[in-house]
């Protein structure tokens, strides 16, 4: 007979609460509103809230790498920005008249995929040899690095707007599956976002590097002394939070209709805020694809309840600096207990 006590449902529920209590209440705040206020559980409301979410939710896995191993990303939004502006360029229709590159011929928007992600991961690159190779702090580098992307923009876009993009492009990143009479069907970028999430749960739990990046994040010295090559390590994070911008770059691009150089200016920060209230715990070594998804999806509600409540747009910001600063106090708090 096993003597050990089984966890009771309710001893779960009441730690889950514990230790998400943002989580927790934002749930609650969204069900309140979304029975009180029309048409917030409709068909157009799930459809805005999942293509919101898909490429937050991209985001936000490329920067999780980032926090578990004890660093941060300050340039996700700009790398996003930038590289939405380069698949906009290259994909611009033949006959636009504002063409930014007229000399260049039409590209097939999956060979601009690649040149996007390949250069998404080339800025990565940058911000992984910054950190672990001239031992820059992450906070200072990724600071410097997203200062350097977004001059980038602006020479590159001469900071004008840029349109004109091929059809296939944003019909194929706005399209949907399964589409009805009455249900709008399942959004491309959701199923993309799914795919992804699945492909990062794996690297997170059953391979070699994303034990590493566990270990590095729980203790780097000890990390090292146990044979990590925590340098090459970090590098991967950063060129493959590099890549996961860049894809989410060129998707919001066509999702929008349009880019410029401003475009997901303080993404960076949902997405830290997303993993954050979603358990990646910004003292490193904690965090879960499940979560970070769960964190993202929470913040997106927030914002869509904002506006079903018809609070002015200026307010929200302070709403979600309050969220954001609530979740890492809290975090940081676990953390100190722990001790």
């Amino acid at each position: 007979m096993n003597n050990a006590k089984a966890k009771s449902p309710v001893s779960g529920i009441i730690s889950y609460i514990k230790n998400n209590p943002i989580v927790v209440l934002l749930t609650i705040v969204c069900l309140a509103v979304g029975f009180t206020v029309d048409n917030f559980f409709s068909w157009g409301n799930f459809n805005n809230l999942a293509n919101n979410t898909a490429i937050r939710f991209l985001i936000a896995l490329g920067v999780s790498g980032c926090l578990i191993t004890k660093g941060t990303d300050l340039s996700a939004g700009r790398m996003v920005g930038f590289t939405a502006c380069i698949a906009g360029v290259l994909l611009q229709r033949g006959d636009y008249t504002n063409r930014l590159l007229p000399n260049v011929p039409e590209l097939n928007m999956w060979l601009v995929l690649i040149i996007v992600v390949i250069l998404g991961g080339l800025l990565g690159l940058l911000n992984g040899f910054i950190i672990a190779i001239l031992n820059v702090p992450p906070f200072i580098a990724t600071l410097g690095t997203q200062t350097l992307i977004y001059g980038s923009a602006l020479i590159f876009t001469d900071a004008q707007p840029i349109g004109g993009f091929q059809k296939a492009y944003t019909t194929f990143v706005n399209g949907t599956l399964f589409k009805g009479e009455s249900y709008p069907g399942l959004p491309y970028l959701l199923i993309i976002a799914a795919v992804f999430g699945v492909i990062f749960w794996f690297i997170f739990n059953k391979t070699t590097h994303g034990k590493y990046m566990y270990a590095i994040g729980g203790n780097e010295n000890a990390a090292e002394v146990s044979g990590v090559n925590t340098r090459k390590s970090k590098i991967l994070i950063y060129v493959t939070a590099g890549m996961m911008y860049a894809l989410a770059g060129y998707l919001l691009a066509g999702k929008s209709g349009g880019a410029s150089s401003s475009l997901a200016n303080g993404y960076e920060l949902e997405a830290i805020a997303g993993c954050t209230i979603g358990g990646v715990s910004t003292t490193g070594g904690i965090g879960r694809v499940g979560g970070i998804l769960v964190g993202v999806l929470v913040f997106e509600l927030l914002k869509i309840v904002l506006q079903f409540l018809q609070v002015n747009p200026y307010y929200n910001y302070i709403a979600q600096g309050l969220v954001i600063v609530i979740a890492v106090a809290l975090d940081i708090r676990k953390y100190v207990k722990k001790k």
